[in-house]
């Protein structure tokens, strides 16, 4: 039986990026990123491999509304993503609901999650639902993507 093992160590919560538009007011946010891991993929598995991971932002001070972007990573495009494991790929998905019928971004609008107006001094989490289409024919191998998450306000 064939198959391929790996995870997305979306490096996120390294590279999670905090952008202030505005000035020296008290206006703070930031955001941690819980990374998607998804395990093993069966090649021949008929049925796509999902998992989750979450973004958790926080915002204090006079913040009126924030943005929160995702890279492409690997790939050139959000749709699909793509892992790389040497010089093979394999497609996966980032998206903001269960059904995946919204895509977490490609820091273009309107792929990303906002404007929206930010419950203060409270730690607000997100999904990041990962799915990875079945009928992959891929080699085994370790297979990353790095994405960088930001926060605008």
């Amino acid at each position: 039986m064939r198959g391929v093992r790996w995870m997305v160590s979306l490096s996120v919560l390294a590279a999670a990026l905090v952008f202030g538009g505005r000035s020296a007011s008290a206006q703070t946010c930031a955001i941690t990123v819980t990374p998607v891991s998804f395990g093993v993929y069966d090649v021949f598995s008929s049925t796509p491999l999902s998992t989750t991971g979450s973004v958790t932002y926080l915002c204090t001070g006079n913040v009126r509304t924030i943005t929160i972007w995702m890279s492409k990573g690997s790939g050139t495009t959000n749709n699909p993503r793509q892992m790389v494991g040497g010089t093979n790929r394999l497609n996966y998905y980032l998206c903001q609901d269960a059904a995946c019928n919204t895509l977490w971004g490609d820091m273009a609008y309107p792929t990303d999650y906002g404007p929206v107006t930010p419950i203060l001094r409270t730690n607000v989490t997100l999904p990041i639902y990962g799915r990875i289409p079945a009928g992959q024919d891929v080699p085994t191998g370790t297979y990353t993507d790095t994405l960088l998450v930001e926060i605008d306000y």
